[in-house]
């Protein structure tokens, strides 16, 4: 059976550069099913879904629905539901957590301040707290959004959780169907595509060290698609893994070319040429679209260390 991911596979399109965006996830425990559009399609009630959603807008911050690997289908609602809020901003990464009989009480959140990095109101909201257990490992299961979130999305979810693999959760989107599996790793951001258990175990041992995996890794949710790109390359070129030793610190131009400014927390730079390239021959972007596309690509161009000058005293 052909499907967008089994498509994708087979022309290699690379994964660099594709994952979501967003500077703060939340995260709210909602067992059940999920519809295409989880925050309105699921147990959830729909008005604090919309509700949610308009406060979210503009601030930085993406919310998801998460619930535990294994059947889902008229789960009963837990007492407590877990909520997780995380930054994902090189210097300022945190992951927090709590629990909330009333996911109501999420909207005395303040958006705007989580996602600048701010989880004071997390705290007094939801008596949050720091999160002291595993990274959590997202994977997105939601079949309602493409088939092949579910074929593939699931049965990782529940490898990994009956292995003993702790903090996986079944998520409702992460974009890109077409690199199914796809798991967002939690308290870093960063998104991997096509994964498999073997290779997520060794991704989340790296995030319990404070370290990156590269290969399959499709960016960094903090930046833009191009910084996704240059961040990664970046990596690649000098070798570095430690999960906050890069940041995005400059995109300039537009599309189809933009040129990157990635810096070291040692005060390296680099300026990295990334080019906007269409995904040949045309395929399925997902596969429930009726005509094909060409998905865009992050091609890196070329990377360049920056000379940084120093005054020379005298």
């Amino acid at each position: 059976m052909s499907t967008c991911s089994s498509v994708s596979r087979d022309f290699a399109e690379p994964v660099s550069g594709t994952a979501a965006t967003a500077r703060t996830w939340l995260l709210l425990e909602q067992p059940g099913p999920w519809g295409a559009k989880a925050l309105t399609s699921s147990h959830l009630d729909p008005a604090l879904g919309r509700a949610l959603e308009a406060a979210a807008k503009d601030t930085g911050v993406r919310i998801a629905l998460i619930r535990r690997p294994g059947r889902h289908a008229d789960r009963r609602m837990p007492a407590a539901r877990r909520v997780y809020a995380a930054h994902v901003v090189p210097g300022s990464v945190w992951l927090h957590s709590a629990s909330t009989s009333d996911p109501g009480e999420l909207l005395g959140l303040d958006f705007a301040a989580l996602g600048r990095g701010d989880h004071r109101s997390f705290g007094a909201v939801l008596d949050g707290r720091s999160h002291d257990g595993d990274p959590l490992a997202l994977v997105c299961t939601n079949g309602k959004r493409d088939r092949c979130c579910a074929l593939l999305g699931r049965p990782l979810a529940a490898e990994l959780a009956t292995s003993g693999v702790e903090g996986v959760w079944e998520v409702t989107h992460l974009g890109g169907h077409r690199f199914s599996p796809t798991v967002l790793v939690l308290p870093y951001g960063y998104a991997y595509g096509r994964a498999e258990a073997h290779s997520l175990r060794e991704v989340l041992r790296g995030a319990r060290e404070g370290r990156i995996v590269v290969e399959g890794c499709r960016g960094s949710s903090a930046w833009d698609r191009p910084g996704q790109a240059a961040e990664l390359a970046v990596r690649t070129r000098v070798g570095e893994y430690d999960a906050q030793a890069l940041s995005v610190v400059r995109t300039s131009g537009a599309a189809p070319r933009w040129e990157v400014t990635v810096a070291h927390a040692d005060g390296r730079r680099w300026q990295i040429e990334v080019a906007q390239g269409a995904a040949l021959p045309p395929r399925p972007e997902s596969c429930g679209a009726s005509v094909l596309g060409s998905p865009a690509r992050m091609d890196v161009v070329a990377v360049r260390e920056m000379r940084v000058a120093t005054a020379l005293a005298g």
